[in-house]
């Protein structure tokens, strides 16, 4: 994983998330095999702003049953990060 760009897949969109972005505090979903220091990296390198902390979170994927056969799949588990800033800001949704 050398690209920042391939170790934070998107940003999470919710009202939590929202609130948080306030405060400095921004929420990513990342690759499942990043860690703290390429998380902070790659965050650094994309937006240029400078990050105070990395908290990370797994995600278990939820157990589903179709509907026709009655058979059982999973949703993929999903790794999160939760990245506070020092200072400035990082521009997510322009117009």
């Amino acid at each position: 994983m050398k690209d920042p760009r391939d170790i934070i897949i998107a940003p999470i969109v919710s009202e939590k998330s929202y609130a948080l972005m306030e405060t400095g505090v921004y929420t990513f979903r990342v690759h499942p095999a990043a860690t703290k220091p390429e998380i902070r990296d790659a965050v650094e390198s994309i937006w240029g702003v400078e990050v105070y902390k990395v908290n990370t979170l797994n995600r278990v994927g939820k157990t589903r049953r179709t509907r026709g056969t009655n058979r059982t799949g999973q949703k993929p588990d999903t790794k999160r990060a939760i990245v506070t800033l020092a200072a400035g800001e990082i521009p997510l949704f322009e117009n």
